[in-house]
């Protein structure tokens, strides 16, 4: 499916299941409408009653959505699934699009206009999820990654012959850097000034409607993960603990 951007009139939503919070919001005829909750287990109870009190507020059915954006990860691995199951489950009866935003470029999205942003969220287990970008560009700067807090290093530049995923073409040293996301809020928090702010689903909305990131069908939806172990046995906790 293209990624182009989508008319203020058009309705679209937006789900963002990816922490602790259940955050909705619903674009439509210039309005935004948003739920916003802490919910922790009770996303699943919640998600489609609430879904569905919006679209009564704007007198819309779920066949009117022009597309479903939702929170692609990384982050809580339950809540990640319960946001595309359901909106996969919307949009597949009607061939509704959905746009996938990964979480880091919405945290990013607080901190506009900056050639150095640093989006850091609580990826527990005693690690952080992260990405570097360039919000003047629009450009991510590094990969998607997780690691402790402490370990966050700025990203290399690239250098002649080096196939990296890496866009920097600067001396980051030089520039003023600003950290964004609830890991900033963690007792070991990223090695560099920040503030511990998430979005809301009102910022996946604006990034889907700038048409920067491409639609795809139901079927195709695919969350994003950086981790691929999401629990420590017994062993490993009690190791960890040995540890610190």
């Amino acid at each position: 499916m293209s990624n182009t951007p989508l008319h203020g009139s058009r309705p679209l939503l937006a789900i963002d299941t990816s922490t602790q919070w259940l955050s909705l919001a619903l674009r439509h005829g210039g309005h935004t409408r948003l739920f916003h909750q802490e919910t922790g287990s009770r996303q699943s109870e919640l998600i489609l009653p609430q879904i569905a009190a919006l679209l009564d507020e704007a007198g819309l059915a779920v066949a009117d959505l022009a597309a479903i954006a939702y929170a692609q990860g990384p982050g809580a691995f339950t809540g990640l699934r319960i946001g595309a199951g359901v909106a996969q489950g919307l949009a597949a009866p009607f061939g509704i699009p959905l746009i996938p935003i990964p979480c880091l470029d919405a945290v990013a999205s607080l901190c506009p206009g900056q050639a150095a942003v640093l989006a850091a969220t609580d990826a527990r287990m005693g690690e952080v999820f992260y990405a570097w970008f360039d919000t003047q560009t629009g450009q991510r700067l590094s990969s998607y990654r997780v690691g402790k807090a402490a370990d966050i290093r700025l990203p290399e530049k690239n250098k002649p012959g080096q196939n990296t995923d890496t866009h920097f073409s600067g001396s980051l040293k030089h520039t003023g850097i600003i950290g964004i996301g609830n890991a900033f809020a963690l007792p070991e928090p990223p090695p560099f000034p920040g503030r511990p702010d998430m979005p809301t689903a009102k910022h996946y909305l604006a990034l889907a409607a700038s048409g920067r990131y491409p639609a795809v069908s139901a079927a195709e939806a695919e969350l994003l993960y950086v981790r691929n172990k999401v629990a420590l046995t017994a062993a490993e906790q009690a190791a960890r603990k040995g540890a610190a």
